[in-house]
C-alpha cells in the first residue's frame, strides 16, 4: 500500500454554529494528483486549509504527511507544504521583485531576510522561473505582473523548497484562455512523485496528469476515486444537479449541459 500523503478520518469543519465540511472520510496517497471539483460553498477551499493545516477539524482526525493535526506544531508543517491561491498572493508585498517573491519559498515565508540565502539559490529560484516560462520577468515587481503571471511565479516560489504536498486552490480563476493553458504547462512540470490537491469549478482548469478525483457538495465528498470514474456523466450531473456530458479528448476534460 502507497504511503499516506493526507488523510481524513470522519473530518467536520463547524464554522458560526453549522458544518461547513464534513463528516469527510479521505485518502491520499503520496504521489497523487487529485481534483476536487463542486459549486461555490462546496467545501473545496475548507477541504484544503485542513491538507495545508492552516485550520484544525472541529472533530475527527486529519493526517497530513504522517503527522496529526492538533498533535503537531502546524508552523513547522507549513514548512513541508507549498500553496498556490490568491490568498498567498495577497499577503506577499507587490513591490517585492519576482525573484524575491520565489526565494521566500524556501521557508515558506513573506520576505527574504527571514532567511539565510545564498548564490546557489539564487540560481535555483532562476532555474525554477525559467521551468515556470517567466524568467524574463525575474526583476519586476510581482504587482506588475499579470494574474497568470503571478499564479506561475507562485507555482516556481511553492517548488522552491522541494515540498512534498502542493496545494491549487483555484489557480486558474479569471485566467484568459492563453493564460490559463500556460498556468496547466507549468502545472503539469510538478515533479513526479510530489503529491497535488487542486480546487476548481471547471473541468477544463484540469492538468493532464490528474490521477483521482472527488467532487464535493455542501460540505460532502459524494464521489471520489480513480479520475477516469469519477469525471463521468453520472457523477458529475449528481453534482451540479444538472444532466452533464463529459467528454474527454487525449489527456483532456469538458463538460456541458445536455
Amino acid at each position: 500500500m502507497s504511503e499516506e500523503a493526507v488523510g481524513f478520518d470522519a473530518a467536520i469543519v463547524r464554522a458560526g454554529g453549522r458544518t461547513i465540511l464534513g463528516p469527510v472520510d479521505l485518502r491520499v496517497a503520496a504521489g497523487d494528483r487529485w481534483v476536487f471539483l463542486g459549486p461555490n460553498g462546496g467545501g473545496k477551499t475548507t477541504l484544503l486549509t485542513l491538507a495545508g493545516a492552516w485550520r484544525q477539524p472541529s472533530a475527527g482526525t486529519v493526517r497530513v504527511l504522517g503527522r496529526t493535526l492538533g498533535r503537531v506544531d502546524v508552523r513547522e508543517l507549513r514548512r513541508w507544504i507549498g500553496h498556490v491561491s490568491h490568498a498567498v498572493a495577497d499577503r506577499l508585498r507587490p513591490a517585492a521583485t519576482v525573484l524575491d517573491v520565489v526565494l521566500t519559498g524556501k521557508a515558506a515565508v513573506l520576505e527574504t531576510w527571514w532567511q539565510d540565502l545564498g548564490p546557489s539559490d539564487r540560481r535555483r529560484a532562476l532555474d525554477l522561473l525559467d521551468e515556470m516560462g517567466c524568467r524574463e520577468l525575474a526583476d519586476r515587481p510581482l504587482g506588475s505582473c499579470s494574474l497568470g503571471e503571478r499564479q506561475r511565479v507562485l507555482i516556481a516560489r511553492a517548488r522552491f523548497g522541494q515540498r512534498p504536498l502542493l496545494l491549487f486552490d483555484e489557480p486558474a480563476a479569471g485566467l484568459d484562455l492563453p493564460s490559463r493553458e500556460r498556468l496547466l504547462a507549468a502545472m503539469a512540470a510538478v515533479p513526479a512523485g510530489t503529491t497535488t490537491l487542486l480546487a476548481t469549478h471547471h473541468l477544463e482548469e484540469i492538468p493532464p496528469d490528474v490521477t483521482h478525483a472527488g467532487l464535493l457538495r455542501r460540505g460532502l465528498v459524494i464521489a471520489s476515486g480513480p479520475a477516469d470514474e469519477v469525471l463521468a456523466d453520472g457523477p458529475l450531473s449528481d453534482l451540479f444537479e444538472l444532466e452533464v456530458a463529459v467528454e474527454r479528448r487525449g489527456d483532456r476534460w469538458t463538460a456541458r449541459a445536455r
